[in-house]
Order: C-alpha cells, then structure tokens, then sequence
C-alpha cells in the first residue's frame, strides 16, 4: 500500500468518528433538557431577593401578598419556560403591586430550573 492509501485510510477512519462527536453534541443542546450552566439553588436565592416579599416560593406555604400567586402553582396557568422571554425583557404586568424587573440571561436559567423544581 502507498504511503498516500495509507494515509487516506486513516482519515476515513476518523471522519466517522469526527462525525459521530459532532452528531453527539447537537443532539445534546436541541434535547431540550436545562442547560447545564442552570442552577436551581441561585434560582432560589434569586426568589426570596426579589420575590418573596410577595409570593409564596416553597412548595406549602400561601403567599405574603393575598393576589400575589404562589410559584408552585405558575405552572398550572402556562409552562414556566414561556416566561423566559418576559423575564429578560422586564415582567411589567402580574399582580398589581409588582414592580417591573429584569433578569440576566443566566440567571433567567436559574430562576426557570428553580420553579420546575416546585412543580
């Protein structure tokens, strides 16, 4: 065999594999599954800063504010990934004494890992 079919041998055989990595990751980041940068326990820390006051964040206990819902049941009204975009654009609308915030983009995966974990 020539030194030039030895070495096209080779890169055939390492083309698949190339491939097959490639084909992995991409599979891997559409799989819809939490990034792995998201953190349910900043998401927490994030709640009882900026939520708590007025909204149950546990599992049990009612709500501080009365109209103020309790984020375990958030994912009864709709799935709780769709507030992703109003969290980064700033949430205007809820209850009427909410004030208008706005989340960083990873801390928009943490919040989002944090109330998945209360349904």
């Amino acid at each position: 065999m020539s030194k030039a079919g030895f070495l096209d041998g080779r890169m055939m055989l390492r083309r698949p594999i190339l491939v097959a990595g490639i084909v992995d990751v991409l599979i891997a980041a559409s799989s819809g599954l939490p990034a792995l940068a998201s953190n349910a326990e900043q998401g927490k820390r994030l709640a009882l800063t900026y939520c708590a006051k007025c909204h149950a964040i546990d599992k049990v206990s009612p709500s501080p504010l009365k109209i103020a819902p309790p984020f375990r049941t958030l994912h009864e009204r709709y799935p709780v990934g769709m507030l992703e975009e109003s969290l980064a654009e700033g949430i205007v609308t809820g209850h009427p004494t909410m004030p208008e915030f706005r989340f960083d983009g990873d801390q928009i995966g943490d919040f989002i890992a944090f109330l998945k974990t209360l349904e």
